[in-house]
């Protein structure tokens, strides 16, 4: 047997795996390290955080990013240049990290690597029959275990769209091996750039789970924070704080097939982008409006269509609980708005059940990964975007 195979089989068999997950989104700011140690699998599947880093993208990096991120008209050069590129930086942030927290990189069993999202195109986006749903993601895994020397699960996405997925969300799986709880309804809300949740019903049945995108989160407010305050993204929610909502525009903003289209769905900057905001306003006439006033009016256009999405899965006579992660949960005037629209559920962050809400995403694909080596076992019951299946490529380091 070679005897990387041979290591890989030891580390499925091992009762305890230390795992590194990594996430970059479509927000860009940088790459998360969280280093995990993983027990158990499906159902049974326990996470310790032990150590939790983002890695900050330089300016450049993030122009370089830009220049095929959600585009339909690309060099393509510069794509395949970029592929083992930020493989190869993904790699050496990691081994940054690990000497920082005093880890030598041979104390870690698998490094579970996302790869940075380029292009989301499912069916329901490009509307042409021949083709099936696709999505994008680069930053090959056998660079970055060339770089660190450890054995690399990768490009998770696929596996999913292969099997009629849509390659998005992947919370469903990691959200219900480590969040369900009987007798709870939750519901795990992530506002990264796309916002999205995951429904966890208090019966804990897993075939009646699953995650959806609800629209933008912070994509939108982010952009315009680069280009009305030159800054990554609005800080408190000052700005916003200080205007009024126009519910011209916001009603323009929400006129859009996707908020009508069946659950689950994906959706992502190719769609909800400062040309859509722009369009609007053009169609709504609205475009005077204060700073202040436009950004309140994005704040809450992402606050009703996690809002309405949220509704359409709540039962009058039951109560929710709500787990926020992400960026999106350190905007007070998101978060207050989010509270105001459902005063019948609770919310917390995620910290409350023991994975920081900043973290979470990098973690879920450190259990995607372990998923992959030592589960495999937990029938969705291969709903349409929900299969049942077993993710990730694997990259030997030699």
């Amino acid at each position: 047997m070679n005897a990387q195979i041979q290591q890989l089989y030891h580390i499925a068999q091992k009762p305890t795996r230390r795992i590194i997950g990594l996430m970059s989104g479509t927000s860009l700011d940088g790459l998360d390290v969280a280093l995990c140690r993983i027990s158990g699998a499906g159902p049974t599947t326990q996470v310790i955080l032990e150590r939790f880093s983002t890695v900050p993208y330089d300016e450049e990096l993030k122009a370089d990013i830009r220049t095929i991120f959600a585009k339909t008209e690309i060099e393509f050069e510069h794509l395949c240049l970029l592929n083992p590129y930020i493989g190869r930086l993904h790699g050496q942030m990691i081994l940054d990290c690990l000497r920082n927290w005093a880890i030598e990189p041979e104390a870690v069993d698998i490094v579970a690597s996302h790869g940075q999202t380029v292009y989301h195109a499912p069916k329901s986006q490009h509307q042409r029959d021949k083709f099936p749903n696709a999505t994008l993601q680069i930053g090959d895994g056998d660079h970055v275990a060339a770089i660190t020397g450890v054995i690399t699960v990768s490009d998770f996405r696929q596996k999913h769209v292969a099997h009629g997925g849509e390659g998005a969300p992947l919370a469903v799986y990691g959200d219900y091996f480590m969040f369900s709880k009987k007798d709870e309804n939750r519901l795990l809300l992530n506002m990264g750039g796309i916002a999205n949740f995951t429904y966890l019903p208090a019966d804990e049945d897993a075939g009646s789970v699953f995650t959806t995108d609800t629209g933008p989160g912070n994509t939108i407010l982010d952009a315009y924070a680069r280009k009305l305050l030159n800054k990554p993204y609005d800080e408190d929610g000052k700005l916003a704080a200080q205007g009024k909502v126009n519910p011209i525009l916001l009603n323009a903003l929400k006129t859009n097939p996707f908020f009508d289209a069946p659950f689950p769905k994906t959706t992502g900057p190719e769609v909800f982008n400062m040309a859509y905001v722009e369009e609007a306003q053009n169609r709504s006439r609205t475009t005077d409006l204060s700073d202040a006033d436009l950004m309140v009016t994005l704040v809450q256009f992402s606050a009703e269509t996690i809002v309405d999405a949220i509704r359409r899965v709540m039962h009058s006579s039951e109560t929710y609980s709500v787990y926020m992660s992400g960026g999106g949960m350190h905007n007070p005037v998101l978060t207050a708005s989010l509270k105001q629209l459902l005063p019948n559920c609770t919310f917390s962050i995620t910290d409350e059940l023991g994975i920081s809400g900043d973290a979470k995403e990098a973690v879920l694909f450190a259990v995607l990964a372990n998923e992959s080596l030592a589960g495999g076992n937990t029938s969705f019951g291969n709903r349409q975007g929900v299969p049942s299946v077993t993710m990730g490529k694997v990259s030997f380091p030699r």
